[in-house]
């Protein structure tokens, strides 16, 4: 090989060298990709939701699969042993709590009544009159509504009252306003107390007392997590309480299976409606990426008297939240 040729071929040499600067920059990449899961999946590990930005980071925990598998790829390429390693771990946690929380199980008790629920966020009364029509679509039987401005609850006095003649509210504007819509006969209830309307009710259905409670803690905005837990902690009591009256638990949680704070509620004794029907993860928020990207932060809760089928997660126009419906079967207890 002559002087000139050897020179280009120096120039344009793949081999260790030359490879190992590509190699240390994606090794980097993976490594600073596999801290960032893992700090999440730590939280998630030891059934804590820490601080900002882990709870933020915990609703969207099955998607940091995407990031990790990246990493994987990235320190396979720069042939990172120990990288590769911490990748398949981490694969492992994020695919075991990707299973859902929770338990399962049919009432033993015959059926006695059954109804219809649903429960839509409408976004400062923005998706009023989309829900409107979705409540006519579907005939629920009863209806929670989050973030119903004066507005709204209006809206819905003037379109659906003669179908819903009995309604617990807590007036507001912007999110703070709540209501609970009921075609059965409603006794009030202290509701629980928070920075927006969280109403209740005892319904009458077919001569069964239910308890109904609507869900609407604030979202864990960094500043606000301890607010955000303290909320979630308050409807936790309230499910834990009264255990002699079946219970809907329905709204907008702004939290998922994947926040402690969240398991705590379901570790009551409570079931997801969702879950019960094999609807589990389907996310409900933002509408504008859901299904495909999202969270499931909107649930229908309830005790074990009740069995659930057709579970959906329906869109609604004018919100940033879809819809959840599903029907209740309420059984005697033994």
């Amino acid at each position: 090989m002559n002087t000139a040729a050897a020179a280009e071929w120096a120039a344009t040499d793949d081999g260790p060298e030359h490879r190992r600067p590509g190699r240390r920059l994606a090794a980097w990449c993976a490594g600073l990709l596999f801290i960032g899961v893992s700090v999440v999946v730590g939280f998630r590990t030891a059934d804590s939701d820490g601080i900002t930005p882990v709870p933020q980071l915990l609703a969207f925990l099955s998607w940091l699969l995407a990031p990790t598998a990246l990493a994987l790829l990235l320190a396979l390429l720069s042939r990172w042993w120990l990288g590769m390693l911490w990748g398949v771990v981490l694969l492992g946690l994020l695919a075991w709590y990707t299973d859902p929380y929770g338990k399962v199980g049919d009432p033993v008790g015959r059926p006695v009544a059954e109804l219809r629920v649903l429960t839509s966020n409408v976004e400062f009364g923005q998706g009023t009159a989309s829900l409107v029509a979705t409540v006519r679509r579907e005939e629920p039987d009863v209806v929670f509504v989050e973030e119903c401005d004066y507005a709204c609850d209006a809206r819905l006095k003037a379109d659906l009252s003669q179908d819903y003649p009995h309604r617990r509210a807590v007036e507001g504007g912007g999110s703070e306003g709540s209501v609970i819509l009921s075609r059965f006969p409603l006794r009030p209830t202290a509701g629980v107390p928070g920075t927006m309307g969280m109403p209740g009710a005892v319904a009458d259905v077919d001569g069964h007392p239910v308890r109904l409670q609507l869900a609407h803690p604030m979202p864990p905005l960094p500043g606000q997590v301890d607010l955000w837990k303290h909320e979630l902690g308050a409807l936790r009591h309230a499910a834990a309480t009264d255990r002699d009256i079946p219970l809907v638990l329905a709204g907008d949680f702004n939290a998922s299976q994947d926040h402690a704070v969240f398991r705590r509620i379901l570790d009551t004794g409570l079931y997801d409606a969702s879950r019960l029907d094999g609807a589990d993860r389907t996310a409900t928020w933002p509408a504008s990426t859901a299904p495909t990207f999202g969270a499931q932060i909107d649930h229908v809760l309830v005790s074990e008297d009740f069995g659930a089928s057709r579970a959906r997660v329906l869109d609604v126009a004018g919100t940033d939240h879809r819809a959840v419906v599903t029907d209740l079967t309420l059984h005697e207890r033994r």
